[in-house]
C-alpha cells in the first residue's frame, strides 16, 4: 500500500473505469490519492509503484528532470555500445555523486521537487560542457 506524501493517508490502487483514474488510456493500475490529485503508476504486469505519488507540479519537475537525465546515459550507449541497463545505472551512479545521494536512493521517480529541480540543474551543465 502507498502512501501520499501530502496528506500522509493511504491511496487508492485504481485500474481502467474506477472513478478518479487518472489516465485517458490503460496504462495498468494506478496509486492514486483523489483528493491531493497526487498519482503514480506501476511497472508492467505489476502493482509495484514506478515511484512516489506526485501531484502535478511534482509530476512536470519529474517529466523536466528525465528530459535532461536521459539523454545523459543515451549517450552511453551510442557511444560505448553497451546495454541500456548498464548505461541507466552508471548515469544513476553519476547523478548520485553529482547530488550528494546514496546510489540506491537516487531515482527520479521517488524525488522531491528539490531534488528534481537539482537534477536539471546539474545534467544542463553537463550536457554544456560534454
Amino acid at each position: 500500500m502507498k502512501t501520499c506524501r501530502y496528506c500522509q493517508q493511504p491511496a487508492a490502487l485504481l485500474r481502467v473505469g474506477d472513478d478518479g483514474y487518472p489516465y485517458q488510456r490503460d496504462y495498468g493500475p494506478t496509486w492514486v490519492c483523489v483528493p491531493c490529485q497526487a498519482w503514480v503508476g506501476c511497472h508492467p504486469g505489476t502493482e509495484k509503484a514506478l515511484g512516489g505519488l506526485a501531484n502535478a507540479e511534482l509530476r512536470a519537475a519529474k517529466q523536466a528532470a528525465h528530459a535532461a537525465f536521459d539523454p545523459l546515459w543515451q549517450r552511453k550507449i551510442e557511444k560505448e555500445g553497451c546495454t541500456k541497463g548498464h548505461a541507466r545505472r552508471a548515469g544513476y551512479r553519476w547523478l548520485s555523486e553529482q547530488l550528494g545521494l546514496p546510489y540506491k536512493q537516487t531515482h527520479i521517480g521517488y524525488m522531491s521537487l528539490e531534488e528534481c529541480r537539482r537534477v536539471v540543474e546539474v545534467c544542463t551543465r553537463r550536457n554544456t560542457t560534454a
